[in-house]
């Protein structure tokens, strides 16, 4: 007489192999191998040359100019209050000046219409003054 033993599948449960884990740990190591590789990559150790300390040179000063714009709509070209033909006559002597362009910040109030900035800029675009600091108040 054979005997049919029902045996409990001890082995089913040790065959379920759980790999999240291990997937888990592959993507972060590729992950940190995508970040510090173009970093090792970039890094050169070179011997620079040096340079004699007598001959250093200061750079130019440059001066930035200030445009302000007051609730009111008046210009002010630093300190001075101006027209916006002196604004423009201004613009133009900065433009023609030789040499490096000084950055020009603007500084308007928040009251006043877009509009008034949109002209100062487009005198700045028309002028080929690139160098724009749009001035605000942190806080």
């Amino acid at each position: 007489m054979a005997r049919d033993f029902k045996r409990p599948n001890k082995l089913a449960v040790i065959s379920d192999l759980n790999v999240t884990p291990l997937i888990d740990l592959a993507f972060s190591l590729l992950i940190i191998f995508m970040i510090t590789t173009p970093v090792i990559e970039q890094y050169n150790r070179i011997d620079l040359p040096t340079q004699n300390s007598d001959n250093n040179q200061n750079p130019p000063e440059k001066e930035d100019k200030f445009i302000t714009i007051d609730a009111k709509g008046n210009y002010n070209w630093g300190q001075d209050a101006v027209s916006k033909n002196e604004l423009e006559g201004l613009l133009d002597q900065v433009a023609q000046d030789s040499g490096d362009q000084p950055t020009i910040h603007l500084r308007g109030d928040r009251v006043l219409p877009y509009q008034k900035i949109m002209d100062v800029i487009n005198m700045l675009k028309s002028r080929n003054l690139t160098k724009l600091s749009l001035d605000t108040k942190a806080g």
